[in-house]
């Protein structure tokens, strides 16, 4: 049986979202009239720079301007600026988790992209990081190549513990010795399921959820990478505030 690797990419290894960087490009080539983000998602934006908001809210507020957005478009209208932005923000990853993979790799484990962002810029990370398969958030299209406005969501527990399954059926995975990546409560499936699970700076909820879950804390590692430093997160600490380690992966 294969050692694998399972990766969550928004949040996880890359230190943003795919999905609003594509939308940012969308506008900026006018692709997509900048009067949506005036009027629609600026507010909900701001709110959460200025720590009053939620990132879940407004990244779900985005996404669903998004997907309403790409309806009747071309895919072909979609493919210079998709390879845009993988070109241009590829490489704006977290260290830890970029040398995670390529450490993976090196061991001969297999390595999978599981993430909510729309398939066609995970297929290009995929490409990019030469990984062994992935899956993503499908934007449906019509029998003209026309995006009609639906999806395939890959963005919470439920969807990505079928994907997972999945490739652990197809490729002959043992889910002991495998890891899991993640960041926020829509990975726990993956982190639920495999011997080695791995959170990378989670959210508050996340985190909660771990101190309340013997099973899960007492196998988990939690990664916070600020500037250049990567700490190493006391799962065990019953505290107000967690304790903190410098771990040396410099």
């Amino acid at each position: 049986m294969n050692t694998a690797a399972f990766f969550d990419i928004d949040g996880t290894l890359y230190r943003d979202s795919l999905l609003i960087e594509h939308f940012k490009k969308l506008l900026k080539y006018e692709v997509l009239d900048e009067a949506l983000w005036h009027t629609n998602v600026k507010y909900t934006y701001e709110n959460w720079q200025k720590r009053r908001g939620n990132y879940d809210d407004y990244l779900l507020e985005l996404a669903e301007i998004y997907m309403e957005s790409l309806k009747g478009m071309e895919k072909s209208k979609m493919e210079f600026i998709t390879n845009q932005v993988i070109d241009l923000k590829g490489d704006k990853v977290y260290m830890y988790t970029r040398r995670q993979i390529e450490k993976h790799k090196e061991e001969g484990h297999l390595v999978f992209f599981i993430s909510g962002s729309p398939d066609y810029l995970v297929h290009k990370m995929a490409e990019r990081y030469g990984i062994t398969d992935c899956v993503g958030t499908a934007y449906l299209l019509d029998e003209n190549d026309r995006y009609t406005g639906e999806v395939e969501r890959m963005w919470d527990a439920g969807s990505k513990r079928e994907a997972l399954r999945h490739f652990i059926e197809q490729y002959d995975i043992h889910t002991e010795s495998s890891y899991a990546y993640g960041d926020t409560l829509g990975d726990l499936s993956l982190l639920e399921i495999v011997g080695n699970p791995v959170v990378i700076n989670p959210t508050r909820e996340l985190l909660m959820y771990i101190k309340k879950t013997p099973s899960l804390s007492d196998k988990i590692k939690i990664i916070v990478e600020r500037k250049d430093v990567i700490y190493l997160l006391d799962a065990s600490v019953d505290t107000g505030c967690p304790e903190f380690c410098v771990d040396d992966y410099r």
